[in-house]
């Protein structure tokens, strides 16, 4: 029973330290609660705000417009700069990737493309030459000769090389009667030579029975090479019959073929019964020119 004075100093201070205590603990459960769910939204905004920063779409519309997004706003956006590294890597990446893709696609294809042999030329140089007769030398001058190498015929040296008349040289040389070949390649070569007799009452009998018996005319064109002996390209023939009455024997031959030529080869004409040659201008000629 307690006394009729009221509580005892004892039991007061004992209930005001457990209310005290309560109160704490009251506290202290509501202050745990409030800062739990406080740090729970952090960490949720936080989780959130990072993955959008990562999001595919998101990132794939950045990365095209990386150069044009810049501000100032922007730059002091933590998100915004992890994207902005990133998106500098993934296109730095890709432009290597795509470099290197490029050069094994050209080094594939290079070697898929056939190797050649020989070197390339240089540009293809005109080469063409016509040499005619030259009227003002006799049947009997020195312009034909027996071929000092075998042969058949004899070569006809001396061509007017000048340019009077229809004669030129271009981008090639004449030597002794022969065109100097100056670039490998094709030719088109060609010649006429003019057979003619004129009885002349003077020559010596024995001659004359001599070119009037059947006989063949002969023109013949060959090549030189390193080979010792020259190579025949082309001849024609006719055995001609002139008759005792007529004045004048007249008879032209012509040929002409495309050949394959190298450099420095030369190339000349030749001819039978060099005593009936007439070298005019116009009838007796020597050419060649490049076509390939």
């Amino acid at each position: 029973m307690l006394p009729a004075g009221g509580p005892s100093p004892v039991y007061t201070c004992g209930a005001v330290l457990l209310a005290a205590v309560l109160l704490q603990s009251v506290c202290v459960a509501v202050t745990y609660i409030y800062f739990t769910n406080e740090l729970q939204q952090l960490r949720d905004t936080y989780s959130k705000s990072g993955t959008a920063c990562l999001t595919g779409e998101e990132l794939g519309d950045f990365i095209q417009n990386l150069d044009v997004m810049e501000s100032k706003d922007r730059v002091a956006d933590p998100c915004w700069q992890v994207k902005w590294h990133l998106g500098k890597l993934i296109k730095k990446m890709m432009s290597r990737i795509l470099q290197e893709n490029v050069s094994a696609i050209n080094g594939d294809r290079t070697q898929a493309l056939p190797h050649r042999d020989e070197p390339l030329q240089g540009p293809t140089l005109r080469i063409a030459a016509h040499l005619t007769g030259n009227s003002k030398r006799s049947s009997s001058s020195p312009h034909i000769g027996y071929l000092s190498h075998r042969g058949i015929g004899q070569k006809i040296h001396s061509w007017e090389s000048s340019r009077r008349g229809h004669s030129f040289l271009y981008n090639v040389e004449l030597w002794n009667g022969e065109l100097v070949v100056p670039q490998t390649g094709y030719y088109y070569i060609y010649s006429q030579t003019y057979f003619r007799f004129r009885e002349n009452e003077n020559e010596d009998s024995d001659l004359l029975e001599r070119i009037r018996n059947p006989k063949q005319l002969v023109q013949y064109i060959y090549k030189l090479t390193n080979y010792p002996d020259p190579i025949l390209l082309m001849k024609s023939a006719r055995t001609s019959c002139w008759s005792k009455k007529a004045e004048y024997g007249l008879y032209s031959i012509y040929q002409g073929g495309v050949f394959q030529l190298k450099r420095e080869d030369r190339i000349f004409v030749s001819v039978s019964n060099s005593d009936i040659v007439d070298m005019d201008k116009e009838a007796s000629f020597f050419g060649a020119f490049m076509i390939g």
